[in-house]
């Protein structure tokens, strides 16, 4: 919510000087630092959260990039105040694609915790 006022607040504000402002709400795409901390181990195949994406795969990263390219674009020059969602309808689904760690028990929380430190030791 905040992302979203900000971004139209701006973009009223700011358009007068042809600065336009846009935003992207990105769905679950995987890197491998973020996979590896928030599902590490066999959390991966116990939690696949393509299957909460009605297209039921997760984002590639070129379609991220191809969205963020014509954002900065010409191609899109009167298009100011928007948060575009690519998401493939998870949102439309069910909204939040983490509500599902939840169901992880405070002890893998604790483990997950130490696992993280640990790294950050080295």
């Amino acid at each position: 919510a905040g992302v979203l006022a900000m971004t139209r607040s701006l973009a009223v504000e700011w358009a007068k000087y042809g600065i336009r402002f846009n935003a992207i709400a990105p769905g679950p795409f995987p890197t491998k630092g973020a996979w590896d901390r928030l599902l590490p181990g066999d959390l991966k195949e116990k939690f696949d959260l393509a299957k909460k994406v009605p297209l039921n795969r997760v984002g590639d990263h070129q379609e991220l990039a191809n969205l963020a390219a014509y954002l900065a674009s010409d191609f899109s020059h009167y298009l100011n105040g928007e948060v575009i969602t690519i998401d493939g309808g998870e949102w439309l689904k069910g909204a939040g694609q983490f509500n599902l760690l939840e169901e992880i028990p405070q002890e893998m929380w604790d483990m997950l915790e130490m696992m993280i430190r640990a790294k950050k030791k080295k």
